[in-house]
Parts: C-alpha cells; sequence; structure tokens
C-alpha cells in the first residue's frame, strides 16, 4: 500500500455546529422501495452465483425506477385505478439454467410481499438487466483473487450520531415497528422524518401515509393524525417540535387536501421514486455532513466500491471512535481508482474531532487500523454478500 495517500486531521465538533439538518425516508417510501428490491436482487445474485460458479461474477443491479401509479382514495375505503411499475435496471453476467427476468421479477415480488402490508400485485415488475460491458467484465475476472475497483468513486463514513440524528432514526424504527402497527392500523408503510437542529432546539416533521379503509371520516382522520403526534412526541427524551402531514388542509371535509391513500404508500398515485435518492448506508441522509451520492443498493459488494468502500468508511469511523482514546468524532472518506485493488485506495482521508489536542500516538493508533481494516477488508465484503451491512 506504498501508494496509498493517508490524510489526518483535526476538525472541529460537529455537534459545536450552530445548526443541522437530517432526513430518514422509511421502508414504503418509493425511493426506499427502490433501494430494497435492488438490494434483494443483489443478494439473490450472490447466493445464484456462488452456488453455480463458487465465486460472484461481475453486475451491477443498482438502477430501478418506480412509476407511481392511481388511485381513488375514499373514506372507509378506496381502490387503485392504475399500478405502481417498478423498473429493475442495470448488468449481469448470464446465470446457467436461470433466465434473469425470472430471478429478478420473482425477487422483486417476494420482498415487497415481506416489505410492505399492500397486496404485491398492485405492482407491475419490469426487468431491464443486460449484460455488462467487456471491460467490466475481464477487469472483474482479473481480480478473482485479487478484487480490482470497477469505478473511480468514493465512499464515506462517520461516528457518532448527533442527537437529532439519534432521535430520527428512534421515529423511524418507531414507525417501522409491528407494535406502532397494531397501536395504529390507519398508519401506512410510506413514511418520512425530515428533522432539523438550531443550537438546541430540534423540529421534526414526519410524512405519514394514511390507509383509508381505517378512517371513517375527515374529523377521524385529524383524531388519528393527532394521536400519532402524541404518541411521537412521547418516546423522545429532547423537547422539540412535531409535525405531522403539514400539508393537510386543516379544514377538510373531504379526502381532498389530506394525506390518505389505499394502500399505505404515495406511490400509488403519481409518487416516483429512483434508486440511490433515499438513505445512506447509516439509514439517514446527512447535507450537513461529508457524504457520498453513490447508491449502495443494488452495487455487486466485490469490487464496486460504491458499495464496498461506503461500508467500510463506516465500519473505519465507528472503529476509530470505539479504539482509540481521546477521539470523540471521526469522518472517513475513501477514494478509488478504478483498475486498482480495492484493499488500496488512492487516498483515506480521516477527520477527527478530539478531546485536547491530536497527538503522534493516536495519529500512529489511526494509521494502524486504517491499514489493518483494509488489509481484511475482504471481511467487509463477506458481510455484504451474506447481507449483514445495510444498503439503506
Amino acid at each position: 500500500m506504498n501508494d496509498m495517500e493517508l490524510v489526518i486531521t483535526k476538525h472541529e465538533s460537529f455537534q459545536a455546529r450552530a445548526f443541522e439538518m437530517c432526513e430518514h425516508k422509511g421502508i414504503g417510501h418509493p425511493d426506499s422501495l427502490c433501494d430494497g428490491v435492488a438490494e434483494a436482487v443483489s443478494l439473490a445474485l450472490n447466493r445464484a452465483y456462488l452456488q453455480a460458479f463458487g465465486h460472484i461474477l461481475h453486475y451491477n443491479v443498482d438502477k430501478a425506477l418506480l412509476i407511481g401509479g392511481q388511485s381513488l382514495p375514499r373514506f372507509g375505503g378506496g381502490q387503485v385505478l392504475k399500478p405502481m411499475r417498478l423498473i429493475i435496471s442495470g448488468r449481469a453476467s448470464p446465470l446457467p439454467d436461470t433466465w434473469l427476468s425470472e430471478l429478478v421479477r420473482d425477487v422483486a415480488y417476494r420482498y415487497l410481499s415481506q416489505n410492505v402490508r399492500c397486496d404485491p400485485a398492485l405492482f407491475e415488475i419490469e426487468c431491464a438487466v443486460r449484460t455488462g460491458s467487456p471491460n467490466l467484465q475481464q477487469a472483474f475476472v482479473r481480480g478473482t483473487s485479487r478484487a480490482l475497483a470497477n469505478d473511480t468513486s468514493f465512499g464515506v463514513g462517520f461516528a457518532p450520531y448527533s442527537t437529532l440524528e439519534k432521535n430520527v432514526l428512534q421515529l423511524g424504527t418507531l414507525l417501522h415497528s409491528a407494535a406502532f402497527q397494531v397501536r395504529f392500523p390507519a398508519a401506512g408503510d410510506d413514511y418520512k422524518v425530515m428533522a432539523a437542529r438550531v443550537g438546541g432546539r430540534l423540529a421534526f416533521t414526519v410524512a405519514l401515509a394514511l390507509v383509508d379503509r381505517e378512517i371513517p371520516d375527515a374529523a377521524g382522520y385529524f383524531a388519528v393524525k393527532e394521536a400519532i403526534r402524541e404518541h411521537l412526541l412521547s418516546t423522545l427524551t429532547s423537547p422539540c417540535d412535531l409535525a405531522i402531514n403539514t400539508l393537510d388542509d386543516a379544514h377538510a371535509s373531504t379526502v381532498d387536501g389530506i394525506y390518505l391513500t389505499v394502500s399505505g404508500l404515495s406511490s400509488e398515485q403519481g409518487d416516483d421514486g429512483e434508486v440511490g435518492r433515499g438513505n445512506r448506508m447509516n439509514g439517514l441522509i446527512t447535507p450537513c455532513r461529508s457524504m457520498s451520492l453513490e447508491a449502495v443498493a443494488g452495487k455487486n459488494p466485490v469490487s464496486h466500491v460504491g458499495k464496498l468502500y461506503n461500508a467500510l468508511a463506516w465500519e473505519i469511523a465507528r472503529a476509530v471512535i470505539a479504539e482509540i482514546e481521546g477521539v470523540e468524532e471521526a469522518t472517513v472518506q475513501l477514494l478509488s481508482r478504478i483498475g486498482q485493488p480495492v484493499e488500496r485506495p488512492a487516498l483515506v482521508a480521516i477527520e477527527l474531532a478530539c478531546r485536547g489536542r491530536l497527538t503522534l500516538a493516536m495519529r500512529q493508533a489511526v494509521q494502524s487500523l486504517v491499514h489493518a481494516r483494509l488489509s481484511d477488508i475482504e471481511c467487509t465484503s463477506s458481510r455484504l454478500v451474506r447481507g449483514e451491512l445495510p444498503a439503506f
């Protein structure tokens, strides 16, 4: 790794910033649906290649587009008039005795049936996966014993979460929990949490699709919405403001002007989605942090640094915080160069917030940790292959 540049600098604490904002998109958000299906197809290809060839071949199925349908919500239950259309695109090496289109569609429907509570038949699945270019396939073959980066890109990770970020993830986990769904059956699977902090003041805006068959009338809608708001507020330990579905017309007496759906998904009526527009690997969208815009979901976990380096940067940042005394915050950026071994990035840039000064001993400890993690990059890759690390 002699040609790898490693830069370690001291940085001010992120928690000391005057403001921050972050976002979490729930499991049924159109972008999350694209991410989830793409990653499910990726994991299925990992298993299929390993079973057929003993190793993973070249593929990337990190392109998906969800085209919204049309619906007619009604108090007590409406109907979806036109199904949602999900197109999965990318490149993949052929499999013996398996049609890629059949595998993709089967996996997509299985994922939807296991992760959202509406009828998967409300989706039309289209496979547009084709064979990859010869040079990328050849690079993958050359790297079968030593994986070569198939792109010039970068990955980013940071640790720990801020107070605001923890609260956003807490709300996202609650909205997806079985207990919450039992308590509030009108709550759909499509939700988003947007949050901001100015000084010590926190504010949350939640968008949550409500299901029409569970709502008898407009008064019932607003009663459920207020009960959910009070419940969410009661779970947060920090004083804050919290609002739900702020586009609602407070004087609405019909379904017009309120966030009411048939399926619990906004994509049933015009809200579209794409892979990579949602959560990063840590479950958040953090515009005030360093972050990569690479779509992690659907990329192969062996040579695509858009996936591998984001995972590794995240692991390194958490390890630095856990293992090196005096370091309170860490941001890690890894830059690749196409065709080079994945364990040899072109640049590793690490920013640290410390108690006191950044000492030589601390620098040496970080360097040792980075080299150890890069030397064992196959461990991170294997965890991604098995689906042990989140993609969004």
